[in-house]
């Protein structure tokens, strides 16, 4: 059966994005041209590969099991064609990449700068997601996590080392309403949490003492899915809130936050860049992962 295989392209791309509008714009071509080629396929294949509706495009089993077929087949030769276009020129192309939005040192401006400057042949997207999903079924090249969140099948290279999160607040919060000295004090305090969506219940903030780890829920009278606001907030002396200690550090150093509790907040496992282990790396990806590896050895500042 003769098929052109560009159509397994738009599929693909159709099923990642969710619409075709979506993959469209991710191919650079026209949305009835997605659309006419996906028809075209199920034509050939005899069958229907998505459920279509005013708001919504879903794959139907027959469709579930072609992507599962094709997706890492059409990884590799993309990966193939973009290594023998870069043998002899610098990498480039569209990298897109996840990152969790506590992912300060990789969001903060100085490793993206200094990345894209490097590679002027490569547009870096960055979309900042805090939901867990599968990057590969996205679209995604590559994602920055946690550690201890990322699954098995990937492969990690770090990016930081050990993080620790914090509890911050400011001195003349502090002075107002006095400093609580063990968890269960926070009870007593205004606090500012984080949340996923607003259908969800917030952040339990997490805690260790003598090797025994627990959660609190703290039911913070402020919650937001944006750590900026929780940051200006409490900056602003509108109470107790807790992150990823790199994020509040620069504020810490001037004396505007004060750490608390930090005897109950050790350590755990930084950030790191990671990237599905069952496809090839291309040239712009393997281009991040030595400069993430080069940056996190000599620093911002080099």
């Amino acid at each position: 059966m003769a098929m052109d295989l560009n159509l397994l392209t738009l599929f693909t791309a159709v099923a990642e994005c969710g619409n075709f509008r979506a993959a469209a714009d991710r191919l650079g071509v026209t949305r009835s041209a997605v659309s006419q080629g996906v028809q075209r396929l199920e034509e050939t294949l005899e069958q229907p590969l998505f459920r279509r509706t005013t708001r919504s495009v879903r794959l139907t089993e027959e469709g579930e099991r072609l992507l599962q077929a094709v997706s890492n087949p059409l990884a590799e030769i993309n990966a193939a064609l973009e290594s023998a276009q870069s043998a002899t020129g610098a990498p480039h192309g569209l990298l897109r990449v996840t990152a969790t939005s506590i992912a300060e040192r990789f969001l903060s401006g100085p490793l993206i700068t200094s990345f894209v400057e490097a590679y002027p042949g490569i547009t870096f997207d960055v979309t900042v997601n805090d939901e867990e999903f599968d990057i590969v079924a996205a679209g995604y090249d590559a994602g920055v996590r946690l550690g201890e969140v990322i699954e098995r099948d990937m492969v990690a290279v770090p990016l930081t080392g050990e993080q620790r999160q914090v509890a911050v607040a400011t001195p003349g919060y502090l002075e107002r309403h006095g400093v609580p000295r063990r968890p269960r004090d926070l009870a007593e305090h205004r606090c500012i949490g984080w949340r996923p969506a607003f259908d969800t219940a917030p952040y339990r903030w997490e805690f260790e003492r003598d090797g025994r780890a627990f959660d609190m829920a703290v039911e913070p009278q402020v919650t937001t899915n944006d750590m900026l606001v929780m940051l200006r907030t409490s900056l602003a002396g509108g109470g107790i809130t807790f992150g990823i200690e790199e994020t509040f550090q620069p504020y810490i150093e001037r004396g505007e936050l004060v750490t608390l509790l930090d005897d109950w907040l050790p350590p755990f496992t930084g950030f790191y860049l990671y990237f599905p282990s069952r496809r090839s790396v291309t040239p712009k990806l393997r281009a991040l992962i030595e400069h993430v590896r080069k940056y996190r050895d000599i620093g911002p500042q080099a």
